[in-house]
């Protein structure tokens, strides 16, 4: 790898995928997983079979963190749930709860909150709608492609003035 002189090297990282020590890195994604997955398929063949439009889908996302552990170490949910319909009658529904260890250092106290409920999220969607198109697509239908959410939007409908989190 060429070395770029607008790209600071930190605390020995070496480019090849080693990560900077915690110290001057304000927000780091540790472990990601996948907390709860649910796919029902209710009407199961007769859904397959009958499906002559494309159904309704409703789409759902919510996040939420609590601190873990260490100070400034934080697990992060996103909550997607999808339900398609024809008609009134359920195609499928899909729920997941996707979490990661989310590390913030450096923050000012109150923007804590914001930087792990923002950039948290943020960072965890692309791996939890990939899972959800995955799990659609492997249910028999087509791939269910989630657009992309603005969280700075969905936490201060969420999470200002409330008490939706306990960081």
């Amino acid at each position: 790898m060429a070395d770029n002189p607008d790209i600071p090297m930190e605390n020995g990282a070496n480019g090849a995928g080693e990560e900077m020590a915690g110290e001057g890195v304000p927000f780091m994604i540790g472990a990601q997983y996948i907390k709860d997955l649910s796919f029902e398929n209710p009407r199961g063949i007769e859904t397959l079979t009958a499906i002559q439009q494309n159904p309704d889908v409703s789409v759902d996302v919510s996040t939420n963190a609590h601190a873990i552990g260490e100070e400034g170490m934080f697990e992060v949910s996103v909550f997607i749930r999808a339900e398609a319909a024809v008609d009134a009658n359920p195609v499928f529904i899909v729920e997941l709860t996707y979490a990661g260890v989310v590390q913030v250092s450096g923050v000012a106290e109150e923007e804590v909150k914001p930087v792990v409920l923002i950039e948290g999220p943020r960072h965890l969607f692309p791996f939890a709608r990939s899972i959800v198109s995955n799990a659609v697509r492997d249910g028999g239908f087509p791939p269910l492609l989630i657009n992309p959410i603005d969280f700075a939007a969905l936490y201060i409908e969420q999470h200002v003035d409330s008490e939706g989190s306990d960081i």
